[in-house]
């Protein structure tokens, strides 16, 4: 989850859910919790 991995659970979602439609199916690993940066 976000939160064991330092992140803001609210912050990452937002994120990736903003992220998600435009985002590559073969880099979709970035947008997992213990791969996630945010922008």
């Amino acid at each position: 989850s976000a939160r064991l991995n330092g992140h803001d659970p609210y912050a990452y979602l937002k994120d990736v859910l903003t992220r998600l439609p435009t985002h590559r199916a073969s880099e979709i690993g970035q947008l997992l919790p213990h791969n996630w940066k945010p922008v």
